[in-house]
């Protein structure tokens, strides 16, 4: 086995990538290094992770959007920390690098390709990241579900989602998945159609974020519907496994997990994404009629018939073997080709 590094971060997506590997990794025996970022989620996911020999946070940010002063600043910190890392990879016999993308990949990937490691690159979304595009022409191999010529097209979920799957037939149960940040615009859609819902006998689960919950708790109190409303939930799988259909964003790691749970979900792509990812994210899924995608800014109640009037045992089935448990293990198995 070669000693592996991973690198990446920012978002929950990128994180989730890490973890998948990481873990395959330690089922093997081995303890891959991690380099991150004090921004975004990385500490909050791995700084306590017993599952990485060590871990790296460099005090990074992004070029992008910054002024020409702030850019200059910003790529002064991330070459500084290349060199930190190219020390490491040193110390540690480092011999493969898998960058999952995002600011926080910069240092390590830079430092992988001046050192000449194995250099691969995992692209969670159907537009590529700008990290990933730019360092993808030095790379040995670019991971993706979307990408014909990735030798792995598996994307790594967690097992739990594979074990809960299940054939949904009749719809009972709906998940409103806001995220642990939460996503105003699908709280304030629950709230627009939840009467509607109950009326029809029509369990909610709601995950809201911190930011709305006190707001949902009191809006579904007010209006005496009995939901299942939270704003995290570590074992999240369990509360997904529950539902018969979701309303969510479409950020690669809820999209790829709700499909590996055979869980049909109507995907609201957060407007804002950069190159509108999550947009061909969800469309990847309706070219296959699994799914439904509807733009934010056409959100309204009507919307609800056309999971009512949808085949929902036909879309569940389809979603079934559009990828397999086996993603990070592919990986791993790959990089040590």
């Amino acid at each position: 086995m070669k000693n592996i590094a991973i690198t990446g971060g920012g978002t929950g997506g990128h994180l989730s990538i890490v973890r998948a590997v990481k873990e395959e990794l330690n089922l093997r025996g081995m303890k891959p290094l991690f380099f991150g970022c004090d921004f975004g989620q990385d500490r909050e996911w791995f700084e306590d992770d017993e599952g990485f020999c060590q871990k790296y946070f460099f005090d990074i940010t992004s070029v992008v959007d910054k002024n020409f002063k702030g850019k200059l600043t910003s790529m002064s910190k991330i070459l500084k920390s290349s060199v930190t890392v190219r020390k490491i990879f040193k110390e540690y016999d480092i011999e493969a690098v898998l960058s999952v993308g995002g600011y926080a990949a910069a240092p390590a990937s830079i430092a992988a390709i001046f050192t000449g490691k194995e250099f691969y690159i995992h692209e969670q979304n159907a537009v590529m990241g700008r990290l990933n595009a730019i360092f993808a022409k030095r790379a040995k191999t670019v991971f993706s579900p979307y990408l014909e010529s990735s030798p792995v097209k598996d994307y790594p979920v967690s097992d739990s989602f594979f074990q809960s799957a299940r054939l949904r037939s009749e719809l009972k149960t709906i998940i409103f998945l806001g995220g642990s940040q939460g996503a105003t615009a699908i709280n304030d859609f629950a709230k627009c159609v939840a009467k509607g819902l109950d009326q029809k006998g029509i369990k909610i689960i709601h995950q809201s974020g911190k930011r709305d919950f006190e707001a949902l708790k009191k809006f579904y109190k007010q209006e005496g519907i009995d939901a299942d409303l939270f704003d995290f939930h570590k074992n999240l799988h369990k509360k997904i496994s529950e539902a018969d259909f979701a309303i969510c964003r479409a950020g690669a790691g809820t999209l790829w997990e709700l499909v590996a749970n055979q869980l049909p979900a109507m995907y609201i792509p957060y407007p804002y994404a950069s190159n509108d990812h999550q947009f061909y994210n969800a469309k990847y899924l309706l070219d296959k009629r699994v799914s439904f995608l509807v733009r934010q800014n056409e959100l309204s109640s009507n919307k609800l018939s056309m999971i009512f009037g949808s085949d929902l045992a036909d879309m569940s089935e389809g979603l079934k073997g559009i990828i397999s448990p086996e993603g990070a293990a592919k990986i791993v198995d790959f990089m040590n080709t």
